[in-house]
């Protein structure tokens, strides 16, 4: 009996090698393989199997109890189970834009799928400076028709149902309650925040009885709104891009919420590009190019997602209700909202909570740190006090503008 077929343990490079040889019919019966672990996020171990002879490669990703980070995040390994439907989902949905899984395993807790390898992680390549033109437009059409065809105005109410019932995923939504919701907003001794910040944050978050506020009605809204099957962790880590092409990776924190949760991590975590290379460019005409692309790509990403929302509301509503006059704009107007409050969300918690990004900490000068993360906040506050009023991209880029020339 093979060892995989008897319980949970979790794989080496070794292990991984063996598992392609025997539970996989992907490689050739004379393949031979090597394999590196190259799991840098906070949760899972993922595996690179390759066939040195012709260079062809799979990606084995297995879902451990715990979190990497951290023993103290206790997960269930069915977020595995959730992140491969969803992929297959997506797959069918919003075709090109993700991996193909080829194989999920239930007792070691992995999925196999594409390897991307000929892809970046879209962080490290915008750390690294580069520009994407096309990135505005596929994400615009993922999240369009991720999200709106998985939400009850396109789908028999009956079949969204079994949905949400299947994509239930406690343990993951409570990380996402908590480190973005609550902890950033009160002295938790979970944060971690930068020297040089200290005391803005005290001074201009934790003291704030009206932010708290705003961020209590949010956090409910999240925990009860189940508007749209989400990724739910979809920032610029779980991105791999290329000129030509755009892969969403990761959405093993996916369940039905907000559609705007989405969209707002996208624009955050192009603003803390925004922020990096703001301090970390030093020639001014590349630093202009580069903040100039940043903005442009933020209201693309905006604009061009209502102009593909409409078209394929247009095209794919069929409840009665849901055509009522004015319904439309209504419901678009309320994904805009959750998006500038999520961005707002996103800006902070990664600012002053326990999970950071390279954007900001890699920026070397403490001061210069300081001042980035300043912005990052400011701008996170105006989102979520605001977010009535944030209706198009020029809206999201104006409020960039105003505190990245103030600090």
């Amino acid at each position: 009996m093979s060892v995989f077929t008897k319980e949970y343990f979790t794989m080496k490079e070794e292990d991984a090698i063996l598992y392609a040889t025997t539970k996989l019919d992907i490689f050739a019966e004379d393949a031979e393989l090597s394999c590196k672990e190259i799991g840098d996020g906070n949760l899972n171990y993922v595996f690179k199997v390759i066939d040195e002879k012709n260079g062809k490669s799979i990606i084995i990703k297995q879902a451990g109890p715990v979190a990497r980070i951290s023993d103290e995040f206790k997960l269930s390994p069915d977020r595995n189970r959730i992140e491969s439907e969803i992929l297959k989902l997506q797959f069918d949905i919003a075709p090109g834009f993700v991996p193909k899984v080829y194989h999920y395993d239930p007792i070691m807790n992995c999925c196999v799928m594409d390897d991307l390898s000929d892809h970046e992680i879209m962080r490290t390549a915008l750390l690294k400076h580069k520009k994407f033109p096309l990135f505005a437009d596929h994400i615009s059409t993922f999240m369009a028709k991720t999200l709106l065809l998985t939400s009850d105005v396109v789908m028999e109410h009956k079949q969204k149902k079994e949905l949400v019932k299947s994509f239930i995923n406690p343990e993951l939504c409570e990380i996402t309650e908590d480190l973005v919701y609550t902890e950033p907003f009160y002295d938790c001794p979970r944060n971690d925040v930068f020297e040089g910040t200290l005391d803005f944050v005290k001074e201009q978050i934790w003291a704030d009885k009206a932010l708290a506020l705003e961020t209590a009605k949010l956090k409910f809204e999240f925990m009860t709104h189940a508007q749209s099957l989400l990724h739910g962790d979809l920032h610029t880590g779980s991105i791999f891009i290329k000129e030509d092409s755009t892969k969403v990776i990761d959405p093993e924190f996916a369940f039905y919420g907000p559609a705007g949760y989405d969209i707002g991590n996208v624009i955050a975590n192009l603003i803390f590009a925004h922020a990096n290379a703001k301090f970390m460019i030093s020639d001014d005409q590349e630093k202009m190019d580069q903040l100039e692309y940043l903005e442009n790509t933020i209201i693309d990403v905006v604009d061009l997602y209502k102009v593909k929302f409409n078209t394929l509301f247009d095209e794919n509503v069929l409840d009665r209700t849901a055509k009522s006059e004015g319904f439309k704009e209504y419901y678009l107007d309320s994904i805009l909202r959750d998006t500038a409050a999520v961005a707002g969300l996103e800006l902070c918690r990664r600012i002053i909570g326990l999970a950071h990004v390279k954007d900001i900490t890699s920026i070397t000068n403490a001061e210069s740190r300081t001042l980035a993360e300043k912005i990052c906040l400011s701008i996170g506050k105006t989102y979520i006090l605001e977010r009535d009023s944030i209706k198009d991209g020029e809206d999201f880029a104006k409020v960039i503008r105003k505190f990245s020339q103030q600090f």
